[in-house]
């Protein structure tokens, strides 16, 4: 089960961080517009995810690579309460407002998965 889990969450840190680069507008627009550099940002998120997900499907994750996941999505959680305050659609896909709050707590579960892995 936790090789299904690690794979899964490895394909979507994958899936995500290539979509950085392929529609790298949708996830500048959820940078908060007071941080500089959003799009370079964008990249370096994009960048991280990737390797966090080569990572996953390569092997069962170290403590300190789970560390470092855990440290990544925390990292990026304001970027998903800007989104939610704002009511900012996810790339070109609206949410609805319970959608980008149902996000939030989401992020907590995916971090103790990955605690768990």
């Amino acid at each position: 089960m936790k090789k299904i889990l690690r794979f899964l969450i490895g394909g979507l840190f994958g899936t995500a961080g290539f979509m950085h680069f392929v529609a790298p507008d949708g996830f500048t627009n959820i940078v908060p517009k007071y941080l500089p550099l959003r799009k370079t940002a964008v990249y370096v998120t994009g960048v991280f995810e990737i390797i966090f997900g080569i990572l996953l499907f390569w092997k069962r994750p170290s403590k300190w690579t789970k560390r470092a996941i855990n440290a990544f999505l925390l990292a990026v959680f304001p970027a998903n309460i800007y989104m939610a305050r704002k009511k900012l659609p996810l790339g070109d896909q609206e949410v609805p407002k319970w959608g980008l709050y149902g996000r939030l707590p989401l992020q907590f579960v995916l971090m103790w998965i990955v605690k768990k892995l």
